[in-house]
């Protein structure tokens, strides 16, 4: 395939990449979210996770007017539903429209590709980077298109925008129902707060606050409260519930940018994804990376017309907690490119365990609570790099001459030349993430076995983890491990590990506890702890890539039976 040099007319974006996929978005969103936390429901009011949609409209990107009729798009069958109010989007109420109960059937549409999750709860948080992902993702716009019966072309020419409001599919007073966020503070004021009464939680917290805007749009303000707690019918009708994804067409380099957490002291991957034009040999592309007051730069980066690249560099964080912003430049091969990423460091080492004593109790322990945590589990990564090389093409040139020709010369002047082009090969990557852990009695519990032992005594750990990777050069090593535990219900304190062996095959363990008489290695169990599995979590992470972090969710236990006070007993001396 011949690929020729020129700059390609791109839709100009700068919005979280997703880190388990790249993909070419066609839109920027306008999306921020919050919320988080339920109350508990009845067996007539209640609401299950993801049990949720989306409502979209195209609007005018001039004056906000409605251009096409909605379409709820969801993952779900929500063929039950009996009480909704059709297809009417913030914008027409704003405008006007009275809200309508309706009984009709519920249309939907389960699109090609799934949504994720929209609306946060306690057990698990919508992924902003992911929504935002979604709604700019050319394919799904496409889609979208064609759902509102407009060509996708005049769909994102700038002259138009999406507005999305997330949906909750509940079962209201005993009767499944629908609703926007907007829809439902309404019809809470029609029935005179009867729903905020019912279930608070999702109507005037998880639900408005999925979506809302970063910065003003469409007569609509950026949301500038709390994110997790409960709001007003007001605030919902004027500020929630809402996203807009925006086009522009604009000839430049694209830079799609991450935010990122990392720890404090660990070495870490930034990477960006490039696109634009064509990058070869003959003009090639430079991203530069400017934090902490250096700029890393990285040359050469090549692409195909119409193709993208990744990007990356490895740095080191610094010691103490703060938020750094990365410039990021790109030269070369076009237009140039800018983009900054956000990237908060944070220090886990600031929650270990208070100092247990012997008369501790907890008669409020309910061990039922203590729900093992899930958190984002990444054990394998791919990446690619495109590689050029020279696709040779000689063309004979012939070269004209005024002079007459004898019979001796040659018949035809000339010298050939290689009009040959850039192709491209793609070089992929890998790196994976296995690791195990062990818990067991401390080896100064006098009355312990191998698995069981009485509460009030201590507990080692060994976390041994193996990474490997095709380039490594381009990953770290496994940098972290932190341990949660269940009278704490995995959330309130927890213990960063010690690495006790660096390097690919790393291991952690406790730091020595200087509770212990020993400075062992060791987390001391409450005495109060009943009867049972005693399990502890670890999360392993900071094992970075271009494709992002690697990470596991770690668990094992022993079994507790009687407490310390069983392995003492005080008698009077016996006197001859």
């Amino acid at each position: 395939m011949k690929y020729l040099r020129k700059r390609l007319l791109l839709l100009v974006v700068l919005f979280p990449l997703i880190m388990s996929e790249t993909v070419f978005a066609a839109g920027e969103g306008n999306i921020d979210h919050g919320g988080g936390g339920l109350g508990n429901g009845t067996n007539t009011n209640f609401w299950s996770s993801r049990d949720e949609g989306v409502r979209v409209t195209v609007v005018r990107a001039s004056d906000g007017s409605v251009v096409s009729e909605s379409v709820d798009l969801t993952n779900k069958h929500p063929d039950n539903i009996v009480v909704q109010f059709g297809k009417v989007c913030k914008t027409a109420y704003r405008d006007g429209t009275a809200l309508t109960v309706r009984t009709s059937a519920y249309s939907y549409i389960n699109p090609a590709q799934s949504l994720p999750q929209i609306i946060s709860t306690s057990s698990g948080g919508a992924n902003l980077a992911a929504i935002k992902g979604y709604f700019t993702d050319e394919q799904v716009i496409r889609s979208i298109a064609g759902y509102v019966g407009m060509d996708f072309k005049t769909l994102t020419n700038g002259e138009y925008k999406l507005l999305i409001e997330p949906v909750a599919y509940v079962t209201f007073e005993g009767t499944r129902t629908a609703f926007t966020a907007t829809e439902a503070a309404k019809y809470n004021q029609i029935r005179g707060g009867m729903l905020r009464k019912k279930m608070p939680s999702l109507s005037h917290k998880n639900l408005p606050l999925a979506m809302f805007l970063e910065t003003p749009d469409l007569g609509y303000p950026a949301w500038g409260g709390a994110r997790n707690q409960k709001v007003s019918d007001e605030d919902i009708i004027s500020s929630l519930g809402l996203g807009i994804v925006r086009f522009r067409e604009i000839t430049i380099q694209e830079i799609i940018t991450a935010d990122y957490e990392y720890r404090v002291d660990t070495d870490v991957i930034t990477a960006v994804t490039v696109s634009g034009g064509q990058s070869d040999p003959d003009h090639p592309v430079s991203v530069s990376f400017s934090m902490l007051g250096r700029t890393y730069t990285v040359r050469n980066v090549y692409y195909p017309e119409g193709g993208q690249q990744l990007v990356w560099v490895k740095w080191h964080t610094p010691s103490t907690e703060q938020v750094v912003s990365i410039s990021v430049n790109v030269s070369g091969g076009g237009v140039p490119g800018r983009g900054t990423i956000t990237a908060n460091i944070v220090d886990l080492d600031k929650n270990p365990p208070p100092n247990p004593v012997a008369d501790d109790r907890n008669d409020s322990y309910r061990a039922g609570n203590a729900v093992i945590p899930s958190n984002l589990q990444k054990t394998s990564a791919a990446w690619s790099v495109w590689r050029p090389w020279w696709k040779e093409y000689w063309v004979w040139h012939s070269e004209s001459h005024s002079d007459s020709c004898t019979e001796d010369c040659e018949e035809e002047h000339g010298h050939w030349e290689d009009e040959g082009w850039w192709e491209f090969d793609l070089d992929q990557y890998s790196a994976s993430l296995s690791g195990n852990m062990t818990l067991k009695p401390d080896d100064k519990s006098p009355t312990a076995t191998a698995s069981t032992m009485k509460s009030g005594y201590g507990v080692n750990i060994l976390v041994k983890a193996h990474a490997s990777a095709s380039e490594p050069q381009a990953t770290t090593p496994p940098q972290t491990a932190v341990s949660y535990f269940p009278e704490f219900y995995y959330k309130t304190c927890w213990r960063l590990l010690d690495r006790t062996k660096n390097g690919y095959g790393a291991e952690f363990e406790f730091k020595e506890n200087h509770y212990s008489t020993y400075n062992r290695r060791t987390h001391f169990t409450p005495i109060w702890m009943p009867d049972g599995t005693y399990k502890v979590y670890t999360y392993l992470l900071d094992c970075w890539t271009p494709d992002g972090m690697l990470s596991m969710n770690l668990t094992d236990s022993i079994q507790i039976a009687g407490d310390l006070w069983d392995d003492w007993h005080i008698a009077p001396q016996k006197v001859e």
